[in-house]
């Protein structure tokens, strides 16, 4: 396969860089000129993968989000606040906030720690009869996203993501303060 040169504001020498409005044209997508982006492809993908989930689950009311934190809490019960923000990768209050709508739901109870500004995370009964109940919902979005790749090409696909995940996971992460 063929790689294509990195793509940089410089064009190379004899040659004019290609027109905006012609990859507009040429392909009825304004945002085609974008489609190089490794940035643009993850957060569609993103956003493809998280509309497909709620497709598939949406009789729960159950964000991907919340999922994840139920996720957390099914295989850790106990966990505390901070240490479900760090595992989410999600900063303190947004997982306040995830924290709040699943107490609401009657999905999780936090409890206060033994530093009254710690809270700890569980399910209750209902969160964790919901989280098993979603687990053929769940498979299916995870299914349906990689669908378009050849068999044999999933586990090297969510591989090369891992790595670059790994690579990166200092940029853009903020660590969580764990008392």
């Amino acid at each position: 396969m063929a790689t294509r040169p990195p793509l940089d504001d410089a064009a190379p020498r004899g040659r004019r860089p290609a027109s905006p409005n012609a990859s507009t044209t040429r392909r009825g997508d304004p945002g085609a000129v974008l489609m190089e982006r490794p940035g643009v492809l993850i957060r569609r993908l993103h956003q493809v993968h998280s509309a497909m989930f709620q497709e598939e689950c949406a009789a729960f009311g159950v964000t991907p989000v919340q999922y994840s934190l139920l996720t957390l809490l099914a295989h850790m019960p106990g966990m505390e606040q901070g240490i479900a923000a760090a595992g989410l990768r999600l900063d303190r209050f947004t997982t306040a906030d995830v924290v709040r709508r699943l107490e609401a739901a009657g999905l999780l109870l936090a409890k206060r720690g033994q530093d009254r500004r710690a809270k700890i995370l569980f399910l209750t009964r209902r969160g964790t009869e919901v989280f098993a109940a979603m687990q053929a919902c769940v498979a299916r979005a995870h299914d349906r996203l990689v669908e378009p790749l050849p068999e044999r090409r999933r586990a090297p696909f969510l591989r090369l993501l891992r790595q670059l995940v790994d690579h990166h996971s200092a940029i853009g992460d903020s660590p969580p303060k764990v008392r």
